[in-house]
């Protein structure tokens, strides 16, 4: 619906504090407290704006810039379509949870309900270069919690993110997306479809950078503050020493948020950061239920024992894991037999059964699951656990990760 001409004087105002460059959220908001609503800043002169903010950010503010003023009119008119939305921050639709951050957007471009930005939420965040195991624990977590009516948060990147979104989008829950791009673009573009279903589904795809705005490395931190201050607590599935998600993760202790990260192998590099925070005081989550303990505020003491460990709906390329890290279908030195139900396994194979019971539950190189099993007799050349290894990523068994390694698959 049209805003009347009041209205649309407003936004306009406030979005041209927001595209004004070089005046970043903090100073936006800090100029505001000392001068009132955008209108007001626009109404003063050069020499009273520059006694508030400096010469050069007055000048900013105040001179003709006609790819500003495009922007604006952009802006507008994006608006007027359904689902298209722009908050303030005097709009009373505006997340108060932001408002706890120090440097909140000054408007926020939302695409689906902007309700969702308001009720209790979690975040999901990780790697982008994601085992199986992560991208299905993600997505268990985010269905279980979100079944319990909290909103799921991610980034809509590759890896956990996505895992994250689908798994909401399985239940009753709503998930957002927030985005280090303009509204009206995705990336990855290929998360196109994904973006469109979460509005669908009644999810909403937020961000307070300019329409049209490109990838650009720099914005992802400012992608990550609102995530994490959007949400009540973080959880961290998979991520590397050096990653984002951590990024995500300090700025929700700086916050006051609750931080909690998912264990996994000492010997996987996408659990090293896991690990990090753990010893640095996040919480240890193995469950939905340790989740909503960690979130204060919220009514649900004890959780169903249907959601503390539900379970994802298997599929030809999703088998079914617990939502907690995975648990191994059989006990360390077990064989895997027959009966493991993945086509294509060579059971016939006493070599094959042999690196299924040698390998565990992290990953290893093949190298060195034929150097053991050339050590422990079982091959006479690495040819043979090659050629194994081929027929146990084929049929299921096994998964082969980015940097080469392999590692078993849940239900292996």
């Amino acid at each position: 619906m049209p805003l009347p001409d009041s209205g649309r004087d407003d936004l306009a105002a406030w979005l041209r504090l927001a595209l004004t460059s070089g005046i970043g959220p903090a100073a936006q908001r800090d100029l505001l407290g000392r001068a009132g609503l955008p209108e007001d800043v626009f109404r003063m002169s050069t020499t009273a704006l520059a006694a508030l903010v400096g010469p050069r950010a007055a000048q900013a503010l105040l001179r003709d810039d006609g790819a500003r003023d495009a922007a604006v009119r952009q802006a507008l008119h994006w608006a007027q379509a359904p689902d298209h939305h722009l908050l303030t921050l005097a709009d009373p639709r505006y997340p108060p949870a932001l408002l706890e951050i120090g440097d909140p957007p000054a408007v926020l471009y939302v695409r689906g309900d902007p309700a969702l930005l308001s009720r209790p939420a979690v975040a999901i965040v990780g790697s982008r270069s994601s085992s199986l195991t992560g991208r299905q624990t993600a997505r268990a977590f985010a269905a279980a919690l979100g079944a319990d009516g909290l909103v799921v948060v991610s980034g809509l990147a590759a890896g956990i993110d996505a895992a994250a979104h689908e798994g909401a989008r399985e239940t009753t829950g709503r998930t957002v997306a927030v985005l280090g791009t303009g509204v009206d673009l995705t990336y990855p573009g290929h998360h196109a479809p994904l973006a469109d279903a979460i509005v669908a589904a009644g999810g909403a795809l937020v961000s307070e950078l300019p329409l049209g705005t490109p990838v650009r490395r720099g914005n992802f931190p400012r992608r990550n503050r609102i995530i994490a201050g959007l949400a009540r607590g973080v959880l961290v599935v998979e991520a590397a020493v050096r990653s984002g998600s951590l990024i995500t993760a300090r700025l929700a202790a700086e916050f006051g948020r609750e931080v909690m990260a998912i264990p996994g192998s000492i010997h996987s590099p996408l659990a090293r950061g896991c690990h990090q925070l753990i010893k640095q005081g996040a919480k240890l989550v193995e469950d939905a239920a340790d989740v909503l303990t960690e979130l204060p505020g919220l009514a649900h003491p004890t959780v169903p024992a249907s959601l503390a460990r539900p379970t994802v709906p298997a599929g030809p390329a999703q088998p079914a894991v617990p939502a907690g890290p995975a648990r191994p279908t059989h006990p360390a030195g077990a064989s895997a037999s027959a009966g493991d139900g993945h086509t294509g396994l060579p059971t016939d194979a006493p070599l094959a059964r042999r690196i299924l019971e040698s390998v565990g539950w992290a990953p290893f190189s093949a190298e060195a699951i034929a150097r053991q099993c050339m050590l422990d007799g079982h091959a006479d050349h690495a040819g043979d656990v090659a050629a194994q290894l081929l027929a146990l990523e084929f049929g299921g068994a096994l998964e082969r990760l980015l940097d080469g390694r392999y590692q078993r698959r849940p239900s292996a």
